[in-house]
């Protein structure tokens, strides 16, 4: 079950006055990750009263948008039992349900891995994780950081509980997929 995240979001009523526009558990969940807000290209409307995060159903921000998530990994003890093709189908069928499937260019190394046209901030909050790329693999632990910048990789959770991390996802407006 993936932890329930309090969201608060702030607004300016008529007067000009700051207040509380929603508190609450974000809601908005997309297999593991809870989305928090998205942002659309251009300025960003302060004054509208949608919930912005109900707009986000997939793994990308929108063109020239951002996102900001809430994500947990299972351990991977949790698959182990499965053969490389089991895993490789499953890992396929949950980047779909994330509207990401066109993002898993190579995952000979970790079935789980993906490249997006995206600058990531991420921030391992809880429990421990490692970024595995194509060349070489990271291990982190709690509020270790990772800038990832469009590069195909996978979060592997090594360890016995959930890895929570936060990220905040920005649209680097050009496709990465059309390099060669």
């Amino acid at each position: 079950m993936l932890k329930q995240i309090r969201r608060i979001v702030t607004e300016n009523d008529k007067n000009g006055k700051s207040r509380v526009l929603f508190d609450g558990i974000a809601d908005n969940v997309i297999t593991v990750l809870t989305e928090l807000w998205i942002t659309e290209a251009g300025p960003h409307d302060h004054r509208t009263p949608v919930d912005m995060a109900k707009r986000s159903d997939r793994l990308e921000p929108p063109k020239d948008g951002t996102l900001f998530r809430f994500f947990e990994i299972a351990p991977e003890s949790e698959t182990a039992h499965l053969s490389r093709e089991e895993r490789q189908k499953a890992a396929h069928e949950w980047f779909a349900a994330m509207g990401g499937a066109h993002l898993q260019p190579d995952t000979s190394i970790h079935e789980a891995m993906h490249k997006s046209p995206t600058t990531d901030y991420i921030v391992l909050l809880s429990g421990r994780i490692t970024l595995v790329l194509e060349t070489e693999e990271r291990y982190l632990k709690p509020f270790d950081v990772v800038v990832q910048r469009g590069t195909n990789h996978a979060w592997v959770n090594r360890g016995t509980e959930n890895a929570l991390l936060l990220a905040v996802l920005i649209d680097a407006g050009h496709d990465d997929h059309a390099e060669k």
